[in-house]
């Protein structure tokens, strides 16, 4: 099966920025570890995304990109609202396989900080280079990213993870989810669902994943939704082979070509890889 995930990590903690996997805490602790190129499960192509927001880790990625050819693309971080945003962003750009940046969002106390700060010229630059801007958001986001959206038609954007639909706040989700996907351009990434379930639901995920995924496709169409895995996060609620195993059940009743559109074709189009 031709695949490429759209979204994977890797990360060497020894590096010292991942603030979000530090501590002792057991929620995170298998994934604690290093993750490498050489740990990763499946034989996919890769787009690898950002984990810290730092210049010097997508340094470190785009590094890796250089010496593993299956890393099709890194999607790193640049602040969008420093004052030398397009130095910065130029620069990567200099490198084929940066493809776009991804701000933090979900981490940020201020809903409105895309919006508000950062600085017109760097959003400018992203669409003069030909990025793209991964969102990285929860429900709370999506009116703002709608009018980001609206605002800024030739920058291509993707919302990871479906924006991490929960359970009991499905009103509030949908509700965004249906007027970002009636904006062209925007696309979005079946990843991270897993990792947002109810315990109750992870006993068999199949039900509720179909309820969303059914949403997802009525809303986006099989044009726009662009398959990944979240791997190494993934393991924290399954298996990379369990969330491949669900995924092929999520579109085995889709038409041959809509399934390769999802699992590499709309990747490649939307990251300007080969597929």
């Amino acid at each position: 099966m031709r695949l490429i995930d759209a979204h994977c990590h890797f990360w060497r903690l020894s590096r010292g920025d991942y603030g979000w996997l530090t501590g002792d805490g057991a929620s995170l602790a298998p994934i604690r570890r290093d993750f490498l190129p050489a740990d990763y499960p499946g034989d996919a192509r890769l787009i690898v995304v950002q984990a810290a927001p730092t210049l010097a880790e997508t340094d470190f990625l785009l590094a890796l990109a250089s010496r593993q050819p299956r890393i099709a693309g890194v999607v790193g971080w640049v602040d969008l609202a420093a004052p030398d945003a397009v130095a910065q962003l130029c620069q990567r750009a200099a490198n084929p396989h940066f493809k776009g940046v991804r701000p933090m969002l979900q981490d940020m106390a201020d809903t409105d900080w895309l919006a508000r700060e950062a600085r017109p010229d760097a959003l400018a630059a992203l669409q003069d280079l030909g990025l793209r801007l991964d969102a990285l958001v929860t429900a709370r986001h999506l009116p703002m990213l709608a009018g980001f959206a609206a605002a800024h038609p030739d920058l291509p954007l993707v919302i990871d993870h479906a924006a991490k639909p929960q359970p009991g706040a499905q009103a509030e989700w949908a509700a965004g989810m249906r007027a970002l996907a009636a904006i062209p351009h925007v696309h979005c990434k079946l990843s991270g669902l897993m990792t947002e379930l109810a315990v109750e639901d992870l006993r068999d995920p199949l039900p509720v994943l179909q309820d969303i995924m059914g949403q997802l496709l009525d809303w986006f169409g099989a044009e726009r939704l662009i398959w990944g895995s979240d791997w190494p996060v993934l393991t924290l609620a399954a298996s990379y082979e369990d969330w491949l195993e669900l995924s092929e059940s999520l579109l085995e009743y889709l038409g041959a070509g809509e399934r390769a559109a999802i699992l590499h074709g709309n990747a490649a189009r939307f990251y300007g890889v080969a597929a």
